[in-house]
This record gives C-alpha cells, sequence and structure tokens, in this order.
C-alpha cells in the first residue's frame, strides 16, 4: 500500500474502503473480511450508523489498532460547537474506539451556516486527543477559504465526489495548492455506464486490469485517496491490487477528459444541499 503526506505530518493511506450501507452483523464481517485482506483506511459517518459494526470489525480482526487509519464525520445536525464535540464523543463511544485517525465535518451545509463553529470543535477535538487529523467533505474552495482565515486551521483532507465523469478539478487544483489531500467518494461511480467508455476498455486490454483498477489508478496518480466499496472478497482484493501498473501522463489526461458538465449528482452539490 502507497501512502500520502498530510499537512500535519501524519499518513494517510493511498485508497481506502468505503462502509457507505454497510451494517450490522453483514457489515462487521465484510469490514473484518476488509482488514484482513489488507485495507487499513477505513471510511465510516455518523450517518453511516455503523460506528458500531466498524468498531466490532476493528476488535475482530487480526490487524492492530495502531495499523488502521479509522475515520468518521460529523453530521449537519450538530455542527453546533457543543453538539458537535458531544457527537465526537459519542462516536468514539459507539464505536468503542480511544481515537479516530481522521474525523471530517460531512458537508458544509451553509444555509445554516454553523460550519465555521463545528470546524472549531474539530480543532479542539485534535487538541483534547480525541481525534488526530482533522477535515471536511463535500467542502468548495469558499468554504475552506473562510474557515482558514477565521480559525487560522487549514483542513488536511477534503473528501468530494470524483470519478471520470466529474474530475472535481477545481477541488483538486485548489486543494494541491494548499496542501490538503483530496479523497474521493463515489470513485468508480457505482460502476455501470463508466466502465463501458472505450478508453477504459483499452486501457484495460492494455495493462491487464479491470476498468474499476483503472480508474482506481488514475485517481491514485491524480494525488487522490478512493474510497471504494465493495462486499465480496473478489471486489476488494481486485480493488487492491492497482499499484503493479501506472498510467502515463497522456492516459492520466485523456480520462480526466471523460469530465461532463453534469457530471456530478444533481442532488449534492455543496452549495444547496442540506446533510442532517
Amino acid at each position: 500500500m502507497e501512502h500520502f503526506s498530510l499537512n500535519d505530518g501524519n499518513l494517510i493511506p493511498a485508497l481506502g474502503f468505503g462502509t457507505y450501507k454497510v451494517q450490522g452483523f453483514p457489515g462487521v464481517q465484510a469490514i473484518t473480511q476488509a482488514i484482513e485482506n489488507g485495507y487499513r483506511l477505513l471510511d465510516s459517518a455518523v450517518r453511516y450508523e455503523n460506528e458500531g459494526a466498524l468498531g466490532k470489525a476493528i476488535r475482530n480482526s487480526s490487524v492492530a489498532r495502531s495499523q488502521l487509519f479509522v475515520t468518521s464525520k460529523l453530521p449537519g445536525s450538530n455542527h453546533e460547537y457543543q453538539a458537535a464535540i458531544n457527537e465526537i464523543e459519542e462516536s468514539l463511544l459507539r464505536s468503542g474506539l480511544d481515537y479516530f485517525d481522521l474525523y471530517l465535518i460531512h458537508w458544509p451545509n451553509p444555509l445554516e451556516d454553523h460550519y465555521v463553529e463545528a470546524w472549531q470543535a474539530l480543532i479542539d477535538a485534535r487538541r483534547f486527543g480525541l481525534v488526530r487529523s482533522i477535515g471536511v467533505s463535500n467542502f468548495e474552495p469558499e468554504h475552506i477559504d473562510r474557515i482558514i482565515k477565521e480559525t487560522g486551521v487549514t483542513p488536511a483532507v477534503n473528501q468530494v465526489e470524483l470519478h471520470p465523469y466529474w474530475s472535481s478539478k477545481k477541488v483538486r487544483e485548489y486543494d494541491d495548492a494548499h496542501g490538503i489531500i483530496t479523497e474521493a467518494w463515489s470513485p468508480l461511480l457505482r460502476g455501470g455506464e463508466v466502465f463501458k467508455e472505450d478508453l477504459l476498455q483499452k486501457l484495460a486490454a492494455k495493462y491487464g486490469k479491470t476498468p474499476a483498477q483503472v480508474i482506481l489508478r488514475w485517481e491514485t496518480q491524480l494525488g487522490v485517496v478512493p474510497i471504494p466499496k465493495a462486499s465480496s472478497s473478489q471486489h476488494q482484493l481486485s480493488n487492491l491490487d492497482i499499484f503493479d501498473f501506472k498510467l502515463t501522463q497522456d492516459e492520466v489526461a485523456a480520462l480526466t477528459g471523460l469530465d461532463k458538465a453534469d457530471g456530478r449528482r444533481a442532488d449534492r452539490n455543496p452549495n444547496q444541499h442540506q446533510e442532517f
């Protein structure tokens, strides 16, 4: 597994395991299996309602907690300062963990306009030892500009929608310029249509890989950390098997060129979406 350096000195694995809708005892099994298959970055959220399953899977695995990089996210219903601190503590209690490696504000909820207050809570949670790295999710450059201006603290990570039809170019360029690692949710666009692209089919044949593996490698070569979800052991292992080949610069550029003006999910524009 390759790693990227965060702006706070910590390291983050170059590829993670997404746990959206991975819940209950089947979720425990899937996450435990992912750890045993080699995943070290595990991505959860309060809204996923699976922090308990995540913690149980970690305790069930044969891998030491210190070898894992565990993430959770603050919901929009708890952006006010004390509510945010309480929620982070409850996240730890639900998971049975002593700390999170990374904690994110899930959405900015700009219409509510408490995200600066939430960011201050994450800053203090890091100072209290509850979390080791802090970041944001679905933040646009103007949102990040504001929290930096008002607190003096730059996020380590910004997790956003990112896939071949929406490469989040503006956000990636901003993040890169500010030393922020970009993470990709929905990195494979849930498969389907994008896998059928001629370019992906040709690159998959050239490198003896699947279209999914080509996409994930493209993202890591952009300096992005993808967090795909996979329940089956076969798909989990396949998604990890991307570090034995490298796309050319022209191929990376061609994949980025698949961008579509309407490629982002219409109901997930961070300037309008309200997540509670």
